[in-house]
């Protein structure tokens, strides 16, 4: 059985005691978290919602929160002298899915 649960603007296919790295949450490590769910895929066929199934939810438990690697960003004006360099490093919520219901 999984799961297609959306958060962050992004949609993620997840399975249960499956450890899935999703856009920074506002939830410290410990805590439980739901998601909706856009679709539910069993062994009988796959069920669509629109926008969500009803009565089908994810609960994931929060293993933490961190910032991925640091990239680097260079900008360049050719003649005039100007360069600068820039870096990111994006926030991340680590979570494991505990059940799937639906």
């Amino acid at each position: 059985m999984y799961a297609v649960i959306e958060t962050g603007g992004k949609q993620y296919k997840v399975s249960e005691e499956q450890v899935v790295f999703i856009e920074k949450l506002e939830a410290e490590a410990g805590d439980t978290v739901t998601f909706d769910v856009v679709a539910v895929g069993t062994d009988d066929g796959i069920k669509v919602g629109t926008p969500y199934v009803d009565g089908a939810k994810v609960s994931a438990e929060v293993l933490k929160n961190g910032k991925g690697k640091k990239i680097r960003v260079a900008t360049y004006k050719p003649k005039k002298g100007e360069k600068r360099t820039l870096g990111h490093r994006q926030p991340y919520t680590k979570v494991q899915i505990k059940s799937i219901e639906a």
